[in-house]
């Protein structure tokens, strides 16, 4: 599959599921423009955390909706 290239918030939607929820909590704690422009490396462990957490708390919260259990190492794929 090829690596799709995000540049702005509609490019978002042609991203893998995973992918999506990812980008999408970046754009909503105010961090999209800074890994548009210098990549996901360049985010502090402080914004790493934060978005990782709110992806595990979404994805629970999700868990709990369907009664579904997703793998540890699906959860820490970002």
């Amino acid at each position: 599959m090829k690596k799709i290239e995000v540049k702005t918030i509609e490019d978002i939607k042609k991203l893998e599921k995973e992918e999506q929820a990812k980008w999408e909590i970046a754009a909503e704690t105010g961090l999209f423009d800074k890994v548009v422009n210098t990549g996901w490396k360049s985010l502090t462990s402080r914004e790493s955390g934060r978005i990782g957490g709110i992806l595990a708390a979404r994805n629970k919260k999700q868990n709990q909706k369907t009664g579904c259990k997703q793998s540890i190492d699906k959860q820490a794929g970002m």
